[in-house]
């Protein structure tokens, strides 16, 4: 009798020691950060000093071209006067420029990616710190980013979407 009601007993604990472990509630949120990002004020600025950048590079492109364009109608009028010799320079001096541009593009190009990085990387870890912050003081277990694209289903009355605490927290409206 004293081992029925002793494995009664172990059973009821277990099953109430099984219960309490399953009640735990997991926190989970969900938010859009391509959103946070494109809400706040250094985004917008440091997409106008970007912009800025970006034309400054076009428009010495545009300069170099012009030049370009300009150097080889003068030759294509005057060829027929020259001298094999001088037609040999202007050609190579075409030639030189051409390259000149498309080492600028290339240049340029990664200047932008450069610049865009140097720009935006502060908005990203504030906005990334500030996703942090919340889950960490609300107590979620996970935060999905969706704009990422790899979140394939949420249940939004399970998930807490935590825009409005990171906004908060960034001091955004």
């Amino acid at each position: 009798m004293k081992r029925i009601l002793g494995i009664a007993i172990l059973t009821i604990l277990i099953a109430f020691v099984g219960q309490s472990a399953m009640a735990q509630s997991f926190k989970f949120g969900h938010i859009n950060s391509d959103e946070l990002i494109q809400a706040m004020p250094e985004f917008d600025s440091a997409n106008v000093k970007l912009e800025k950048f970006r034309k400054e590079l076009v428009n010495a492109l545009e300069l170099m071209t012009v030049e370009l364009n300009n150097k080889n109608d003068t030759y294509n009028k005057e060829s027929k006067n020259l001298t094999d010799i001088v037609k040999q320079t202007k050609e190579q001096e075409l030639y030189d420029m051409n390259k000149r541009i498309q080492d600028f593009q290339t240049n340029a190009q990664t200047q932008l990616q450069q610049k865009q990085a140097e720009l935006f990387q502060p908005v990203y870890a504030k906005v990334d710190k500030a996703i942090k912050d919340v889950g960490k003081e609300n107590g979620y277990v996970y935060v999905f980013d969706v704009s990422k694209g790899s979140l394939l289903y949420f249940d939004e009355t399970k998930s807490t979407n935590i825009m409005p605490q990171a906004k908060a927290k960034l001091g955004l409206k």
